[in-house]
């Protein structure tokens, strides 16, 4: 049987990768231990999902408590399996609270990640490692675009060369990135680095808003899953700063994953991709309030501080031509109604 090794495997990401992976055959090895609840609290912790795999998965999943920063643990991980794929997953998510706890940050998104890559090195070498990156490595080089204020959203001129969606070409130089960010951007060129200098098979995917049923949200991490429980619960939302207007691409956790499914058909050496919900998946605070309203049927209590949050962005879309350039059978299963009709029924709250 082959093996998919997934860090986070509790998370959004990684246990969409878990169902996903097992489905097609494989026994997944899910490595998680719940840094998302000492992250956020106790309403962001994991283990309900980690419950909900093993009784969904049953034998096809092996679950280990483990902190990928541990390299003896982890190293015995990869040698007794020997993945035919790794996706890692696992990462402290917010550039808020990157800030509070530099080396917690850092050490968990670069080292992290640096163990990982070498255990793969030596013990799976023929095996696809998937990165998930984030659009932050980019900093807030996105707010220097002649953004026009509209309505409930700001926008890019039509004839502007990103009006389609941020490109892989925008430099990562040169801008406030948030301390999430620069560690993001360590782990990011790590991985490309495995892949070109080793000539191993790594895949970047830098997302943009990812989202979906799955999401432990909290104020610091998870938009729209958050925004959801708040208008589902009647708890206090803040919009924080840009007047509500920031745009977001959401790509679906379905989605994402299947891009990783499609990389490792054919995988590249330190191969780089924007992944989020470009031009066919995107909303602002504004809109995303007004659609949650309407299908929920009550409104958002919110407030609003002027105050952004550092190295935010004010619009973002990204433009995924690049990966469906490289694999064309790809394509987007979620559009934007989609993914806020289905958080808003799962009752994950």
């Amino acid at each position: 049987m082959k093996k998919a090794l997934i860090t986070g495997s509790a998370g959004l990401i990684g246990s969409e990768a878990a169902r996903f992976f097992s489905e097609r055959g494989y026994k997944i090895i899910g490595i998680d231990n719940d840094m998302r609840q000492y992250f956020f609290g106790k309403e962001a912790s994991t283990k309900w999902n980690v419950k909900k795999l093993k009784g969904e998965l049953k034998d096809k999943y092996s679950h280990y408590s483990l902190d990928i920063r541990d390299n003896p643990k982890i190293e015995k991980i990869f040698r007794r399996e020997s993945p035919d794929i790794i996706i890692h997953a696992a990462a402290q998510p917010s550039h808020d609270w990157a800030a509070k706890e530099p080396f917690t940050d850092f050490t968990i998104n670069a080292n992290g990640t640096l163990v990982l890559l070498e255990n793969f090195r030596k013990y799976a070498p023929e095996a696809t490692f998937i990165f998930i990156s984030t659009n932050k490595v980019y900093g807030d080089r996105p707010n220097q675009l002649p953004l026009v204020e509209l309505g409930k959203r700001y926008e890019l001129p039509q004839e502007h060369i990103y009006y389609k969606g941020i490109d892989e070409s925008m430099s990562i130089d040169d801008s406030k990135h948030s301390l999430f960010g620069a560690s993001k951007v360590a782990a990011d060129i790590l991985a490309q680095e495995y892949g070109k200098y080793f000539g191993l098979k790594t895949g970047i995917f830098r997302g943009g808003c990812l989202t979906g049923p799955a999401h432990s949200g909290t104020e610091l991490h998870g938009f729209l899953a958050y925004l959801v429980k708040c208008v589902a619960t009647g708890k206090k939302y803040t919009i924080f700063g840009y007047k509500g207007k920031q745009v977001r691409d959401n790509i679906h956790s379905f989605d994402l994953v299947n891009m990783f499914w499609h990389f490792h058909q054919k995988p590249r050496q330190g191969e780089v991709y924007n992944a989020g919900g470009s031009r066919y998946s995107n909303i602002s605070v504004l809109e995303a309030i007004e659609k949650i309203e309407k299908i929920i049927g009550q409104k958002c209590d919110y407030e609003y501080k002027e105050a952004n949050r550092i190295g935010d962005h004010i619009w973002y879309i990204s433009d995924v031509s690049k990966f469906k350039s490289h694999y064309p059978a790809w394509d987007f299963k979620y559009d934007i109604n989609m993914i806020v009709e289905e958080i808003c029924r799962s009752g994950h709250f």
